[in-house]
């Protein structure tokens, strides 16, 4: 199913898985995505890569299993920097094959040796889709507190615009830490005639070093309240992972309230991660039991 129906009639949830990388076996990731299925979100995303290390390989092989085996919608990351359209054509390919019809299509990260080819921006890679894939529907990301490569917010919605206007049908929020960020960006986007669905991104931190990571690499800011939970939580990593769960399910409880379009949990492999936010949401009634 497309994930734009899903969002044209109901708040959704939705979850993330990466691909295995090292020693991981594809069995494993599969087994995780069964284990968030209990969960019943509307949709699982696989990312094109577990950190960065190109193994984009199991994105589809995922993807289908979690359609085919698991019956669940799955969304399939889609990176352009470093593709020719020779590329970009031969995965979509690959999808419509897998019967997957859900695509996140995102620019990548910047690394040595992957420079642009024949796609800069997200933008580029949205209209190419459009253009050559129009069965497919179409996310794209944004970035309440601002892209980090970004000269000036104004840059950063105008760059937004572009990806409605070249064909995104959604978007999901780079995650945040202060909920009062993501309802100023939302305000923003209708004022810059943003109209498609936003899909909170929420990711519970499970240590200090994670948080201090994704800080630095998303640019995303660490609220006093943030760094409190942390110090209360000690040195015990699973103080620190519980104190991030319990969070994380603060800002969804209060993101429900507010008429958020969906929630979008960075569940980073941890089933344990996707049934506490369940539970959670189904507690304040945002989710059915």
């Amino acid at each position: 199913m497309r994930i734009s129906d899903k969002l044209a009639h109901e708040q959704t949830f939705s979850l993330e898985i990466f691909p295995p990388r090292g020693d991981m076996p594809l069995e494993t990731a599969r087994a995780v995505a069964g284990e968030m299925a209990r969960d019943k979100p509307d949709w699982i995303s696989v990312t094109y890569s577990a950190g960065g290390l190109g193994n984009s390989a199991n994105t589809v092989p995922i993807a289908a299993a979690i359609e085919r085996e698991l019956g669940v919608t799955a969304l399939a990351h889609l990176t352009c920097l470093g593709s020719t359209r020779a590329d970009i054509d031969a995965f979509v390919a690959s999808l419509h094959a897998a019967g997957v019809e859900n695509v996140l299509a995102l620019r990548g990260d910047r690394a040595p040796g992957r420079e642009a080819i024949d796609f800069s921006f997200a933008s580029d890679l949205i209209a190419h889709l459009r253009a050559t894939a129009p069965d497919l529907c179409i996310g794209a990301a944004c970035y309440p507190e601002g892209h980090v490569e970004s000269e000036s917010s104004e840059a950063d919605f105008e760059a937004l615009y572009r990806k409605q206007e070249a064909g995104a049908d959604y978007l999901v929020t780079q995650l945040f830490f202060d909920n009062e960020d993501f309802y100023r960006f939302r305000e923003r986007c209708q004022r810059h005639r943003i109209r498609v669905p936003i899909v909170a991104g929420i990711m519970p931190f499970t240590s200090v070093k994670q948080i201090q990571r994704m800080a630095f690499t998303c640019g995303a800011s660490i609220p006093a309240k943030v760094v409190k939970r942390l110090v209360l939580a000690g040195d015990d990593p699973a103080d620190q992972a519980r104190a991030g769960v319990e969070y994380a399910v603060g800002q969804l409880r209060d993101l429900a309230a507010n008429g958020v379009d969906g929630l979008h949990i960075y569940s980073m492999n941890k089933p344990a991660i996707s049934h506490a936010t369940h539970d959670a949401l189904v507690g304040c009634g945002y989710l059915k039991g």
